[in-house]
């Protein structure tokens, strides 16, 4: 009986929950918010920044758009709760890729490795820079 009184002990109180339930719920109102803003908000900065910039380099506004993003990220911290959880049931690094990121870079490569070898990618990257090459000449940078 001792144990398991210790073990308890690591554990929240229950208005610590209930709290950390409501604050989380309405950090997810407000990141589903921003998320539902920065859908088409990036896209719109996307095209600017491809049209704006010049021939092999982009205008800053996506990346403007992205640190904003970032800003609005750490000002939300949606897990910040997560803090509060007993240190038994912290686990990090459980996916087999640390991040969303990674898993981004290992398809990168993936795709870098059939351009290179003059794969589909290598036409379709040709198509699209003609693309792009066109919207530039018809918006030029200001």
């Amino acid at each position: 009986m001792e144990e398991i009184r210790e073990a308890a002990g690591d554990y929240p109180d229950r208005w610590t929950l209930i709290r950390d339930v409501v604050v989380l719920q309405a950090k997810l109102i407000v990141d589903g918010f921003r998320d539902l803003l920065l859908v088409p908000a990036s896209l719109v900065a996307a095209i600017v920044s491809l049209a704006s910039g010049d021939k092999d380099r982009p205008g800053p506004q996506f990346y403007q758009l992205i640190g904003l993003g970032k800003q609005s990220e750490r000002w939300i911290d949606l897990f910040k709760a997560y803090e509060n959880a007993p240190e038994e049931l912290r686990r990090e690094n459980d996916f087999a890729v640390s991040n969303m990121d990674e898993l981004v870079d290992r398809f990168g490569s993936f795709v870098v490795d059939e351009y290179e070898r003059g794969g589909v990618t290598a036409q379709a990257k040709e198509r699209i820079d003609k693309a792009l090459d066109a919207i530039q000449r018809r918006h030029p940078p200001e």
